[in-house]
């Protein structure tokens, strides 16, 4: 340190006292004058906005990631509606899932393995960010396609109705006969007229359903059974979660019907007075609802350990309440509704139909390599200390639910007749999934299901309460022994604060012992 500050000494003299001794005072005092000034340090960074345990920065979801007719029309219901593109973007999807489901699948590696096109998107925004204009927009065509076929098919309804009650009385009254027949010659000719009566009694009719707004577990496996093995759920009211949270069932809900559906898992009910047998169900969900009814009702642990959460795709854009222009009026085109309506129901053509295997499509050479380099760069982050560790469970599933919108953004560009996944939709998809996990995240450390974020959470309360603007390690670790009982769990939880730019960590010297890690707080932390 004295050579680097100060000129070089005699060669003969080792510091300022042999100088002082030898050559006096003097000499000392002419030294030090000609010091070299000290270079003051750095100031230290300034710190960014943080982002607190709970809240993170999510992207936009640009409308420009689905085929070109439906982003006409995502964007001109955003316009409209003054709504962030990402409610409208994932109604859409939602939409595409209800009109193409258990009609088409995709097979990414061209063999057995199969993803259904069921699609789950849950999107959160606050009350008064016009929801309910976003949904009904997105869900139009499908009304009115549903109110053309029941008005197409009354009459012949009303006949086949007729028919049924008509045989069903005469098939009671046969039975009736058959009851009092006085030998088996009359009783056998009766049982076989009865059989007769029933091959020939036509099949219940009904008009074709696509969605419904609100169901019971029991209901929704009729309605499977009802309308082709598909059904999907929108809405824009919390009362699906407090159904599969078991408000009707003492807390004891039958997920199975809701999980099997996504999964496309083969059903098979038989209990007393009800049965429903189902060999490939599809059932998609479009909801969009407030952040604090979704962060209340779908917190429930048996929601995440069932993989009930790690189903849906979750959009958690920033509300633009209080930036709307409140003179502006935007309505959607009329061209730009004609078009969107005419192709959902052009998706529609041969709805209703017999249930049939479902075709498959496909990926071209392309677009498996860039969904694989998609799913090596999840796999890759997703274990011990990755950065999707805390929500393995959803981006496990992320992958098969990228195949399953590049299917839909590729029939929904090509048509039904589509074979094969192009690489521009599988671009798109990769993009969408990608913007996605951060609105993931988010999600998750809503519904305090992330149990790293809960932990951060904990030390941002201990530092708040006690007005730390530093810490130690070992002052954190035993303020809150009983929650932080190894030091990897603690370790994690600061990583987490650190990423987010809540603290800031550096170590502190020790006169005689190993250097203390420690923790600066981010001054606006405290204030936020």
């Amino acid at each position: 340190m004295v050579e680097k500050t100060f000129p070089p000494l005699p060669e003969s003299l080792t510091d300022f006292n042999d100088l002082a001794a030898v050559d006096g005072l003097e000499a000392v005092r002419e030294l030090v004058e000609q010091a070299v000034p000290a270079t003051p340090a750095p100031p230290p960074p300034e710190w960014p906005d943080p982002i607190l345990p709970g809240m993170r920065r999510v992207p936009d979801i640009p409308a420009t990631v689905l085929p070109d007719w439906l982003a006409a029309m995502a964007h001109a219901v955003a316009e409209s509606t003054q709504t962030p593109p990402a409610l409208s973007v994932m109604s859409s999807l939602a939409v595409l899932a209800t009109v193409l489901q258990r009609r088409f699948e995709v097979a990414p590696y061209g063999d057995s393995y199969t993803e259904p096109l069921a699609l789950w998107t849950l999107s959160a925004t606050p009350s008064g960010t016009r929801k309910s204009a976003v949904l009904n927009a997105m869900l139009g065509p499908l009304v009115h396609w549903e109110k053309l076929m029941r008005d197409r098919m009354r009459r012949e309804i009303v006949r086949v109705n007729a028919v049924r009650a008509v045989a069903e009385k005469r098939i009671e009254r046969l039975k009736q006969d058959a009851a009092k027949a006085k030998d088996s010659t009359e009783r056998e000719s009766l049982t076989a007229e009865i059989e007769r009566e029933q091959n020939d009694m036509p099949d219940e009719l009904r008009a074709p359903r696509l969605f419904t707004g609100d169901t019971t577990a029991e209901r929704l496996q009729a309605l499977l059974v009802e309308h082709g093995e598909r059904m999907a759920v929108h809405s824009d009211e919390a009362g699906i979660f407090l159904i599969m949270a078991g408000i009707y069932n003492g807390g004891a809900a039958n997920l199975d019907v809701f999980l099997q559906g996504h999964a496309g898992t083969t059903m098979r009910v038989d209990r007393a007075g009800r049965s429903a047998h189902i060999d490939q169900p599809a059932l998609s969900f479009g909801l969009l609802l407030q952040p604090g009814v979704m962060a209340e009702v779908a917190s429930s642990r048996r929601f995440r350990d069932s993989g009930l959460l790690a189903r849906f795709l979750y959009a958690i854009p920033v509300s633009n309440v209080g930036t709307r222009d409140v003179r502006k009026r935007a309505p959607i085109p009329d061209g730009v509704r004609d078009e969107y309506e005419h192709r959902l129901h052009q998706l529609l053509k041969g709805v209703p139909a017999p249930i049939a295997a479902p075709k498959t499509l496909t990926l071209c050479e392309a677009a498996r390599e860039i969904w694989l380099d998609m799913a090596e760069a999840i796999e890759r982050e997703q274990g011990e200390g990755g950065r999707y560790e805390s929500i393995s469970d959803w981006t496990s599933k992320l992958p098969g639910a990228v195949a399953r919108i590049a299917a839909l953004l590729q029939l929904a560009t090509t048509g039904l007749e589509s074979t094969e996944v192009g690489f521009e939709c599988m671009d798109n998809a990769v993009t969408l999934a990608r913007l996605l996990i951060p609105h993931a995240q988010a999600a998750f450390g809503m519904l305090g299901t992330d149990a790293i974020d809960v932990d951060a959470a904990a030390i941002v309360r201990w530092v708040r309460l006690h007005g730390l603007v530093e810490f130690t390690k070992r002052e954190a670790q035993r303020a809150q022994e009983g929650r932080f009982r190894s030091v990897d769990r603690l370790q994690k939880a600061l990583d987490r604060l650190e990423h987010q730019d809540v603290v800031r960590s550096f170590k502190r010297h020790n006169k005689g012992a190993p250097p203390s890690t420690c923790y600066q707080v981010n001054p606006k932390a405290l204030s936020t």
